[in-house]
C-alpha cells in the first residue's frame, strides 16, 4: 500500500492525478496540501474523486519554509510518505521574473527540505519540455543542461527548479516534462487559458469568414499532449520499479506540425481550413521579414494592440513552435505494459473547442440569444419606476432582455415588473437610494449573487433643477442635490460594475445625459453641470477599459414629457418627446452601442457654439430673458408671458420651435 503527498492538486494536472492514483487498489492514503483560502476550491475539484474517502487536507503553502506545514503534522509524517508529488507551479508562460522564481524555483527549494525532513520514499518533480529552451536537434530525457537559450522567466525558472532537484542527493527523485497540455480528450475540462487556447477567440471570428483558401506558412512542430495522458502516464511511472533518477517526456512521439494544429481546431470550430502549405524555404524569410518589422516605429505598438483585442500575450509569438524535437523512447518502454498512449490531436480537437466555448471564451459575455442583441441580456436600468425608466424596461423585456429595475421606491417597482410578466417577460426590483455607497454596495452585490451575469447599465435616474443663478446665491444645496445624483449616484454604479464586466469582458453603460450639455442652457447651470461631468467621466474610462471590451454611449435627451419636468409649467406648451420616444433612443444605444446619440437640433447647436460661440451667447441671454423662472424655483412672475406660464407669447414660441427639444 502506498502513501502519497500531492502538491497542486487543484491545478489541471493535479486533480487529474489525484483521481488516478485515488482510484489505484494500492493507495492508502494521500495527503493533498492546500492553502487555507483554497479550502473550498479543493472541496470543489474532490466531488469529482473516487474513493474521496482515502484523502486528507494538509493546510500549507510552497512558498513557505517546509511548505508552512505545522510541526506536529511534519512529526506525524516523518517517515510515513512513499511519494512526494510536486505539481505545484505557476504554468504561465507571460509571467514575469519575480513571479516565476517564487513559485517554481523557491517552491522547489522548500519541497525539497520538506522531502528531506520527511525521509520520502521518492521525490517527484514535474518539470516541463521548456527546459530544453531553444535546443535544436533532438532533445533526449537524459539530457539536461546542453547550452541552450531560455527564451522567457517560465523556462528559466522551470530549468533552475528541475536543476535543485538533480542536484540533491538526500531523496531519490524522478522527474517528468509534459509538453503541452491541453484539456481532458473525453470531457474537455480545462482551467485556464494556456497554450493553442490563446488563438481560440481569432479562429471564432475566422468562423465567419466565408470558405476561402488558406495559405498556412510551415513555421515549425509543435507538440501537444491531453492532460489526461500526462495523469495516467504519471499515475503508472510514479510508482513503477527501478526509475529513480530518470526524466520522463510526456509528449507525443508523433510532433504536430503548426499546420496540423490549426486545421484541427479551425475544422472544430468551422472556420476555414488551410487548402496550401507554403514550404520552409519561402516561410523563414517571411518569419525573418515579421521579426525585423518589429523594430519599425509603430509596429510593435499596432501588433500588441491587436493581440491585446485578442487577449494573446505578445511574448507567446516567440514560443509558438519548438526548435527541439523530444524524443520519449523511455517513457514509451516504461508505459509499454500500461495501455496508456497519446490520442491524435484531430480526434478530440472537437471536444475541447465545445469546452472552451462554453466555459472559457473569455468573450462569452459578449454573445447574445437567438431573438437578437438584447436576447437574455440582463440590463440594469435606474429611475426605473416612472418616465424613461419605465419605458425602456417594457422595450428592453419585449426584446428578450431582462430588465434588473432600480429606483427607490419598492412598490412602483413591483408595478413595472408585474407588467412586463403579463406582457411574458422577466425582470427583477432592486430597490436601492444611488446616493448611498452602502446600499448601491448592498444591491450590486445582491445582483451578483442571483444573476449570472450583468451586461449592460442604463444610467437613467436623475433630479432636473431650473433656476437662475441670481436665485440660487444662498441655494448650494442645489449644485449638491443634483451633482449626488445625475453625476455621483452613476458613478457609483458604474464603479461597483466595472469590475465584474471587465471580468467577463464585456458590459456597456449607457448614460442618459441632456441636450442641455450640447448648448448653452440658461437656468440649468446645477443640471448641465452634473450632466456634463458624467459624459467627460464617460468619454476618459472608455479609453481605459476599450481592452476590456467595455463601451459607452451617451445619449443627448432631448426636453421629454415626464414627472422631472411637470414643475416648469411653460414645458407644458414647449414640442417634447414621449416617454416611449425616449426609450427609442435609449434602445438604440443598447442594440448599436454607438458613442453617442442625440437629434439634429442638439447638434446644430453644438455646431453654432464651436463657430459662433459669441453669437450663441446673445441668443440663449433673449432666451433667458423671455422664458421666465417657474413659480416652483422662486420667480417673481414678473416676466410672464402673454397669459401666464403655459402660455407662450410669438417670440418665445418661434425659439422653441426653432430649438425643439432644447430646455429653456
Amino acid at each position: 500500500m502506498a502513501t502519497y503527498l500531492v502538491t497542486g492538486a487543484t491545478g489541471l494536472i493535479g486533480r487529474h492525478y489525484v483521481a488516478e492514483i485515488l482510484a489505484r487498489p494500492d493507495t492508502e492514503r494521500v495527503w493533498v496540501l492546500v492553502r487555507e483560502r483554497s479550502q473550498d476550491r479543493l472541496a470543489d475539484v474532490a466531488r469529482d474523486w473516487p474513493a474521496a474517502e482515502k484523502a486528507r487536507n494538509l493546510i500549507g503553502d510552497v512558498r513557505a519554509e517546509r511548505l508552512g506545514i505545522a510541526d506536529e503534522q511534519i512529526a506525524e509524517l516523518t517517515g510515513t510518505v512513499d511519494h512526494l508529488v510536486h505539481l505545484a507551479a505557476l504554468y504561465d508562460i507571460a509571467a514575469d521574473d519575480d513571479a516565476s522564481i517564487a513559485a517554481n524555483v523557491d517552491g522547489t527549494r522548500h519541497v525539497l527540505d520538506l522531502a528531506c525532513a520527511l525521509a520520502v520514499g521518492c521525490l517527484h518533480h514535474v518539470s516541463s519540455v521548456a527546459v530544453a529552451g531553444d535546443y535544436r536537434g533532438r532533445f533526449t530525457e537524459e539530457m539536461f543542461d546542453a547550452g541552450q537559450r531560455l527564451v522567457t522567466p517560465y523556462h528559466r525558472t522551470k530549468f533552475e527548479s528541475e536543476r535543485l532537484v538533480r542536484s540533491q542527493t538526500e531523496v531519490p527523485w524522478r522527474i517528468y516534462r509534459p509538453a503541452i497540455v491541453v484539456g481532458n480528450s473525453v470531457t474537455g475540462e480545462m482551467d485556464k487559458i494556456d497554450g493553442p487556447y490563446y488563438f481560440f477567440p481569432a479562429l471564432q471570428r475566422l468562423s465567419a469568414v466565408p470558405s476561402v483558401p488558406v495559405v498556412f506558412p510551415d513555421i515549425g512542430g509543435t507538440n501537444i499532449v491531453p492532460v489526461d495522458y500526462v495523469a495516467k502516464a504519471m499515475a503508472h511511472l510514479v510508482t513503477a520499479p527501478g526509475l529513480d533518477g530518470h526524466a520522463f517526456h510526456l509528449v507525443n512521439p508523433s510532433p504536430q506540425s503548426a499546420r496540423e494544429v490549426y486545421d484541427a481546431f479551425a475544422k472544430a470550430a468551422g472556420a476555414p481550413v488551410s487548402t496550401v502549405a507554403l514550404g520552409k524555404g519561402l516561410a523563414k524569410p517571411l518569419v525573418n521579414l515579421v521579426k525585423l518589422a518589429e523594430h519599425v516605429p509603430g509596429v510593435t505598438i499596432a501588433r500588441d494592440a491587436v493581440l491585446d483585442r485578442l487577449g494573446i500575450p505578445p511574448v507567446l509569438l516567440t514560443t509558438l513552435t519548438f526548435e527541439p524535437v523530444f524524443d520519449s523512447t523511455e517513457t514509451r518502454l516504461a508505459l509499454a505494459s500500461s495501455g496508456v498512449d497519446v490520442p491524435p490531436l484531430a480526434d478530440y480537437a472537437d471536444v475541447l473547442w465545445r469546452y472552451w466555448r462554453e466555459h472559457l471564451d473569455p468573450f462569452r459575455a459578449r454573445r447574445h440569444g437567438q431573438r437578437g442583441e438584447l436576447d437574455g441580456r440582463r440590463v440594469v436600468i435606474t429611475g426605473a419606476s416612472s418616465g424613461i425608466g419605465r419605458a425602456t424596461a417594457l422595450k428592453v423585456a419585449e426584446a428578450g432582455g431582462v430588465p434588473l429595475l432600480v429606483a427607490r421606491r419598492q412598490t412602483e417597482l413591483e408595478e413595472v415588473r408585474a407588467e412586463i410578466a403579463a406582457a411574458g417577460g422577466h425582470a427583477y426590483v432592486y430597490p436601492c437610494d444611488l446616493t448611498d455607497d452602502e446600499s448601491v454596495a448592498k444591491t450590486v452585490e445582491r445582483m451578483l449573487v442571483e444573476q449570472p451575469g450583468i451586461d449592460m447599465l442604463v444610467n437613467n435616474a436623475g433630479r432636473s433643477i431650473r433656476r437662475s443663478v441670481q436665485l440660487s446665491y444662498d441655494r448650494m444645496h442645489d449644485y449638491e442635490r443634483a451633482m449626488a445624483i445625475n453625476y455621483f449616484g452613476a458613478v457609483r454604479l458604474i464603479l461597483a460594475l466595472m469590475p465584474h464586466m471587465i471580468e467577463r469582458r464585456f458590459g456597456h453603460v449607457v448614460n442618459v445625459s441632456s441636450i442641455g450639455v450640447q448648448g448653452i442652457a440658461p437656468r440649468f447651470s446645477a443640471y448641465v453641470a452634473s450632466k456634463a461631468a458624467l459624459d467627460y467621466f464617460s468619454k476618459i474610462v472608455a479609453t481605459e477599459t476599450h481592452g476590456a471590451g467595455i463601451t459607452f454611449t451617451t445619449v443627448h435627451m432631448p426636453l421629454v414629457r415626464t414627472p422631472m419636468i411637470r414643475p416648469t409649467k411653460i414645458y407644458d406648451a414647449f414640442p417634447t418627446k414621449s416617454a416611449e420616444q425616449a426609450a427609442d433612443m435609449v434602445m438604440e444605444a443598447l442594440l448599436e452601442r454607438p458613442k453617442h446619440i442625440g437629434t439634429p437640433t442638439g447638434r446644430m447647436i453644438s455646431a453654432a457654439y464651436t463657430v459662433a460661440p459669441g453669437l450663441v451667447d446673445a441668443i440663449a441671454y433673449q432666451g433667458y430673458r423671455i422664458f421666465p423662472d417657474s413659480t416652483a424655483a422662486g420667480g417673481s412672475g414678473r416676466m410672464k408671458i402673454g397669459k401666464g406660464d403655459r402660455h407662450l407669447g410669438a417670440a418665445a414660441m418661434a425659439l422653441a420651435r426653432l430649438t425643439r427639444g432644447f430646455h429653456w
